[in-house]
């Protein structure tokens, strides 16, 4: 009976347009209040507990590398790079898209955010080069959804917050599954554009993809620190997403120059000599690359036998040696190894303008209203998601007290269900749900109740993860709710109904994707069970 009237009650406060968080609070105070054993003392205890989840601090720390990645500076760059790599396909520019898509996925986290960044970006280019409006922002809405499938993903998080599954293993399950949506939509593009007989974009060869790689890389390089950083076993999820927040403000202020008190401050100048120039980019292009070097040496073999420190470093500086003369001589094809002292000379200059510059900026950077407005974006949005979570595991909380996942549990296998029939149920409630609720409120609703029902039927606890993960990229593409949909249509100035309808061809390739997902568990299981071994969960 109990049940029944909590559900009852978070249903009708939802359709009476109570927030998600509200609603999930005051039906759990409700049903402990007048219906429970427990004190409403456990109610507070539950609130604490919740707020001091360690695993939920991760969010805050992505939330925010997230806001200073969605900078136009660095979205402009991953496109670049996107059209280098596939733009000269039929259809190109939208397989770019995609790809652009699934790479800032890896930075962001975020669905809505992916949209933004992306799609402000590269519609206009679709646009330009003869793409109709409708297919460029179905293309879009769609790709953008890879943001909480590719890791990081702040729904994952939130996921296993709720089921206390490893975050690691999550983000590991995400990668195979993201990278297989995003080739299934450009696959469907590419047929599209072969019938349509859309454009393709003019091959520009090897050098092309090298420049857009490099100056994309200081953003790709963020997911090299949080991927690498865990599995490498440097650091915590939680750890990670810090490492991300710093790193990230650290590029947008400091090395893209997109916002901050150095806003439109070019590294190099047109008056900067020739020899100062290829002097400066050969001596950054080696001390990246024996950072670079360190770090994933690090993570790669720092515990295999007869590896040293020593080792390593030596190894890097002779290849970063060999990097820097190998790009002085390339650049300056009259020149010999003889001659590098005197590029490096001449390049002292630069590199004592450029350091005095951020010398003098360091601490204004921290107070810049650039700076100060994504921190306050990133804090409501952190705001927002933790008073839904706190008000979720309350809502967790009061439905294993009453015991009533279990109560489901006998209903279901009584009723003859296995993992199939289970599997199907649960696409279908988290489809109709996703039609109405934003991803993490719904996740956090159903999760509780579904996580122990599945764990009885012995599906995957990772596995299941993934399933509800592409559930919640459906609903952010469905009507009447999905947040993809609204932003979308806020960055074309289509209306909504134009965004579904040009939506609606990329959700089928979805719908496959989810299918394929769903009854195919090794596309989830096998990478982050192959690195980390099985994810092991009581009954």
């Amino acid at each position: 009976m109990e049940s029944l009237i909590l559900f009852v009650l978070v249903l009708s406060l939802l359709f009476l347009g109570v927030p998600v968080a509200v609603s999930l609070g005051l039906s759990s105070l409700i049903i402990i209040t007048f219906f429970s054993n427990d004190s409403v003392s456990s109610v507070a205890l539950q609130l604490f507990t919740a707020s001091q989840n360690y695993t939920l601090l991760a969010i805050p720390f992505f939330v925010l590398a997230s806001a200073f990645m969605s900078t136009g500076g660095v979205a402009r760059r991953i496109i670049r790079f996107a059209i280098a790599s596939v733009g000269h396909f039929k259809g190109g520019l939208a397989m770019a898209s995609v790809l652009a898509c699934m790479m800032f996925a890896a930075l962001s986290g975020s669905s809505p955010a992916t949209v933004v960044a992306i799609g402000t970006i590269a519609i206009a280019g679709m646009r330009q080069v003869g793409y109709t409006k409708e297919f460029s922002a179905g293309i879009i809405a769609n790709a953008g959804t890879l943001g909480i499938l590719i890791p990081p993903s702040i729904v994952m998080v939130v996921y296993a917050a709720a089921t206390d599954v490893s975050v690691g293993r999550m983000f590991l399950a995400g990668v195979i599954p993201g990278i297989v949506a995003g080739l299934m939509l450009m696959i469907a593009i590419y047929v599209m554009a072969r019938v349509k007989n859309l454009p393709a974009e003019e091959w520009k060869g090897f050098g092309e993809i090298l420049e857009g790689g490099k100056e994309a890389g200081w953003g790709l390089f963020l997911i090299i620190i949080i991927l690498g950083g865990i599995y490498g076993g440097v650091f915590t999820p939680t750890e990670a997403a810090s490492v991300a927040a710093v790193y990230a403000f650290a590029v947008a202020l400091f090395v893209y120059r997109d916002m901050g008190p150095m806003k439109g401050e070019k590294w190099l100048r047109q008056d900067d000599p020739k020899r100062a120039r290829v002097g400066f980019s050969a001596s950054v292009y080696a001390v990246a690359f024996f950072f670079v070097w360190m770090i994933l040496t690090f993570f790669a073999a720092a515990d295999l036998p007869g590896v040293t420190l020593r080792g390593r470093t030596l190894l890097g500086v002779a290849l970063s040696l060999a990097i820097m003369v190998a790009y002085a001589l390339w650049r300056d094809r009259e020149s010999n190894p003889l001659n590098i002292p005197g590029y490096l000379i001449a390049s002292l200059p630069i590199w004592r303008r450029n350091l005095s510059l951020m010398g003098r900026n360091f601490f204004r950077a921290f107070f810049n209203d650039d700076t100060r407005k994504v921190m306050v974006d990133a804090a409501r949005t952190t705001v927002m998601l933790m008073f839904i979570i706190v008000n979720a595991l309350l809502f967790a909380h009061v439905l294993t007290s009453e015991r009533i996942p279990q109560t489901i549990t006998d209903l279901m296998i009584g009723a003859g269900f296995n993992w199939f029939t289970f599997l199907i149920a649960i696409n279908l409630l988290l489809l109709l749900g996703g039609q109405f609720m934003e991803p993490s409120g719904l996740l956090l609703i159903v999760a509780p109740v579904v996580f122990p029902i599945a764990m009885e039927l012995g599906v995957d606890p990772v596995h299941l993860g993934i399933i509800m993960v592409v559930n919640m990229e459906i609903g952010m593409i469905t009507p009447p709710i999905g947040l993809n949909l609204f932003v979308t249509s806020g960055i074309t100035g289509m209306s909504l109904i134009q965004v579904v309808k040009a939506a609606l061809p990329f959700v089928a390739v979805l719908f496959a994707f989810l299918i394929l997902v769903t009854y195919m568990p090794i596309l989830s299981t096998w990478l982050p069970y192959s690195l980390m071994g099985p994810e092991i969960m009581s009954r």
